[in-house]
C-alpha cells in the first residue's frame, strides 16, 4: 500500500514511539486533510496532544470496537499483530501495516523491486552485518543509507535528497513480515541465523521462524543470500529467488580465521575490529552480497580494518581496577550470551545474564556449561534470573563454575566484581534476555553498566554510521 491509497481512509496510528512520530510526519506532510487518530498508552495522552497542537485525534489504549472502526491502522514494530483486539479487529476487515510496508512500496520500481536495497536480518549480529554492508559501499564510495531496525525508522528517510545509490537495511523479526505485505521486493535480502527469539510477541518459536523468513519466502527477494550452515536455511526452497549460500566450500566461507571465496583465501580476520568469531564469520555474508549486486567483493575486503564496531554488542567500554568492562546488552537471547563467553576463552570471566523472563529455553546454554566451561563466575538477574540460577544451581554445586544470584544490574556487578577479585578478569554484559521492565531498552540497560563500571554513557552509546552518507 502507497501512502497515495490511504487518501480518503479513515487512518489511526498505534503507538508513539519513534516509529509512530516518523509516521505522523509524512502523512501531514504527504496527506494534509487526512484525519488522524492515535491510540498510545494513557500517560502519553496528554503529552501527545500537546506535541501535535491539536492535529491528532489522540486516544487512550484501543479496544479490539476501536480500532475496528478504522479501515487501517498503521501501528509501531513492538505492537504484536497477534494480539487478540488486533486479530478481532483483522477479522472485521482492518487493515494493519507498519512504517516499514510503507517504505517499501513507496521506493518499489514498477516490477515490485526495491532496486540497489541489501536487507539483513537474523536472530544474532543483524546490526553489526549491516553497519559492515554499508561501511564497505561508502569504502568503495558509494553514497548509502544505513537504517532501519539499527535505530533510524525507515519513514525518517523516505525521501531523501541526494538520495543514496545504496540502502543497507537492518531488518527485525517484527519488521519482515510488513516487508512481504508491502508487495515489494529487495534487489538483497540476506538470512544470517535462525535462533528462539521473541516468542512473547510472535507467539511461539514456529512462528517467529515463519516470520523471520517472510523476507524471502514472502518478500521474493531478487537475490536471497542465506546461511547454509543453518538448518532452518538449508531446507529452504525459494523459486522466486537466485539463492547465493555463504558458510559452504563452493561460496564464502571461513577455513580457521581467513575468509575464503570457494578456494581463493581472501582475507585474514585476526586483526579485524569485528568483536567475535561469529560477526567475522558474517563478514562472508557481507562480501556474499556485495557481489550479488555486482561489485568487487574481493578488493573491498581489507576495507574492513576500518570498521567501528558498534555499542552495546561486545564491547569493550574500558578497564578499571584490574578488571575489563564488556557491554554485550544486545544480547537477549542464551546463544548470544554463548556466543559472547566465546570471545573470551581462556580468560577470567564474571558473566551477568538474566532480564525480563519471555519463556526463551536455557537448556541449551545449560548442557554447553556442562560440558565446554571457561573459567567463569556467573551472576543471574533479573525477572527469569531465579529460573536461570535453579537451572544451573546442580552445575555450579559440582564444581563447574561459580554461581551467584542478584537482585538486578547494581548488585551484579558488585558480586561479579567481588567474585573475579584482585586476580581481575572480564566482567561481561551478555544477558541472554531483554531488558523489559528494568530498563526502558537495551540502549538504556547497557548506559547504566557503563556507569556503574565507572565510565561515561554519552561516549559509548552513539552507532556509528547510522543514517546517509
Amino acid at each position: 500500500m502507497k501512502i497515495s491509497q490511504l487518501e480518503g481512509k479513515r487512518v489511526a496510528l498505534w503507538g508513539w514511539g519513534r516509529e509512530g512520530r516518523a509516521a505522523f510526519a509524512v502523512l501531514r506532510a504527504r496527506l494534509p486533510s487526512l484525519g488522524l487518530s492515535l491510540f498510545c498508552p494513557a500517560s502519553e495522552v496528554e503529552a501527545a496532544r500537546a506535541e501535535t497542537q491539536g492535529a491528532l485525534d489522540v486516544r487512550g489504549e484501543p479496544t479490539a470496537e476501536a480500532l475496528a472502526s478504522f479501515e487501517v491502522v498503521i501501528k509501531s514494530p513492538g505492537i504484536s499483530p497477534y494480539l487478540p483486539i488486533a486479530l478481532a479487529a483483522a477479522g472485521q476487515g482492518t487493515v494493519f501495516i507498519s512504517g516499514t510496508a510503507l517504505w517499501f512500496a513507496e521506493h518499489a520500481d514498477a516490477d515490485g523491486t526495491v532496486r540497489d536495497t541489501i536487507c539483513v536480518t537474523g536472530t544474532k549480529g543483524k546490526s553489526t552485518t549491516t553497519a559492515l554492508v554499508a561501511h564497505l559501499l561508502r569504502a568503495a564510495g558509494h553514497r548509502t543509507g544505513l537504517v532501519g531496525n539499527i535505530g533510524l525508522p525507515l519513514l525518517e528517510v523516505l525521501d531523501p535528497q541526494p538520495a543514496p545509490a545504496y540502502w543497507a537495511v537492518e531488518l527485525s523479526s517484527y519488521q519482515t513480515g510488513e516487508v512481504a505485505r508491502s508487495g515489494a521486493h529487495p534487489q538483497v535480502a540476506v538470512v544470517l541465523n535462525l535462533f528462539p527469539e521473541h516468542l512473547d510477541w510472535h507467539g511461539s518459536e514456529q512462528r517467529y521462524i515463519e516470520d523471520k523468513l517472510q523476507l524471502v519466502t514472502g518478500a521474493a527477494p531478487r537475490i536471497a543470500v542465506l546461511n547454509a550452515a543453518d538448518p532452518h536455511l538449508a531446507a529452504l526452497s525459494l523459486p522466486a529467488s537466485e539463492v547465493v549460500w555463504f558458510n559452504q566450500p563452493q561460496g564464502w566461507h571461513m577455513r580457521g580465521d581467513i575468509v575464503h571465496r570457494a578456494e581463493q583465501a581472501v582475507f585474514d580476520t585476526r586483526n579485524t575490529p569485528l568483536p567475535g568469531r561469529h560477526n567475522r564469520g558474517n563478514l562472508c555474508a557481507v562480501l556474499a552480497a556485495l557481489e550479488a549486486l555486482g561489485l568487487d567483493a574481493v578488493a573491498l575486503a581489507p576495507a574492513v580494518q576500518d570498521f567501528r564496531p558498534l555499542p552495546n554488542r561486545l564491547q569493550r567500554i574500558g578497564e578499571a581496577d584490574g578488571l575489563t568492562y564488556v557491554n554485550d546488552s544486545i544480547s537477549t537471547t542464551p546463544h548470544a550470551s554463548l556466543a559472547a563467553l566465546e570471545c573470551f576463552a581462556g580468560q577470567r570471566i564474571a558473566l551477568l545474564v538474566g532480564g525480563h523472563d519471555r519463556g526463551l529455553d536455557w537448556t541449551d546454554f545449560m548442557q554447553h556449561m556442562a560440558h565446554d566451561v571457561p573459567p567463569v563466575e556467573i551472576v543471574t538477574m533479573g525477572s527469569n534470573g531465579p529460573r536461570i540460577h535453579a537451572m544451573l544451581q546442580p552445575l555450579a554445586d559440582a564444581g563447574r563454575f561459580g554461581l551467584h544470584a542478584a537482585a538486578d544490574l547494581p548488585d551484579a556487578m558488585a558480586l561479579a566484581r567481588r567474585a573475579l577479585g584482585e586476580q581481575g578478569g572480564v566482567v561481561l554484559l551478555s544477558p541472554g534476555a531483554p531488558s523489559y521492565g528494568a530498563y526502558r531498552d537495551y540502549v538504556a540497560r547497557g548506559r547504566h553498566f557503563a556507569e556503574l563500571a565507572g565510565f561515561d554513557p554519552d561516549m559509548i552509546s552513539a552507532i556509528p554510521g547510522i543514517g546517509i552518507g
